[in-house]
């Protein structure tokens, strides 16, 4: 039946949805963690040791976040895996151009594919810099990721791949969020005005909830 679902088109598409909420839920926690840093050092840095002691003592150290991580990488590679057929599943479908020309789509739709490019090749620089510590660009400090923090955004690349990436990643939530109502039955005539607002506000929130680290560093609120 597992089978029988994935090999469907709506199956895939379900996947990609289901993926994409798992995602974005994170992406809710992680924007207002990721605040905590104008609070200042420690308020930062206990944050991110909280995250390594969440469930204790049931729970052993770091286990949650392992949790965590595990059930991210799937709904990554399950959202990539599922977009990736379906857009050569689509292509399969129509091999020749269009007769006449289509409307034109909205910049969001016509750059998600794009935009799911740049976020993956992010994600793994992400990792490298503030998690690893392989990429970080000054000397990347265990235990004190207010401090990787402020290093990384003190360099004018580390601000320029940040903010290129939570603009695309601005652009594939406005569009993603309200395609994942429609496929899993959320969305209707009557509710689309709604949703595309709700898809529309979010998207600028957690935009420019991200960028204002960057932003703070830049400008000394956080140092």
């Amino acid at each position: 039946m597992a089978r029988t679902v994935w090999d469907s088109s709506v199956g895939k598409k379900t996947v990609m949805a289901v993926s994409g909420v798992i995602m974005l839920l994170y992406l809710v926690a992680h924007v207002i963690g990721n605040l905590k840093i104008f609070f200042g050092p420690q308020e930062f840095n206990h944050y991110a040791h909280w995250l390594r002691t969440v469930g204790e003592p049931f729970m052993h150290y770091e286990w949650t976040l392992w949790l965590i991580r595990v059930v991210l990488v799937v709904a990554v590679v399950a959202h990539a895996v599922s977009a990736y057929q379906l857009s050569r599943r689509g292509i399969k479908a129509r091999p020749s151009k269009y007769v006449h020309s289509r409307p034109r789509a909205s910049y969001a739709t016509r750059t998600m594919r794009w935009g799911g490019i740049i976020l993956g090749l992010f994600i793994v620089w992400h990792i490298l810099d503030l998690t690893t510590g392989t990429a970080h660009p000054g000397g990347f400090q265990e235990g004190h990721p207010y401090q990787n923090v402020v290093d990384t955004f003190s360099t004018w690349y580390g601000n320029a791949v940040y903010i290129v990436a939570v603009l695309a990643l601005g652009l594939h939530v406005r569009h993603g969020l309200w395609s994942a109502a429609q496929t899993l039955g959320v969305g209707s005539r009557a509710r689309d005005r709604a949703l595309k607002t709700v898809a529309n506000v979010l998207a600028l929130l957690l935009t420019a909830g991200f960028i204002a680290v960057p932003v703070g560093v830049m400008t000394e609120v956080v140092s």
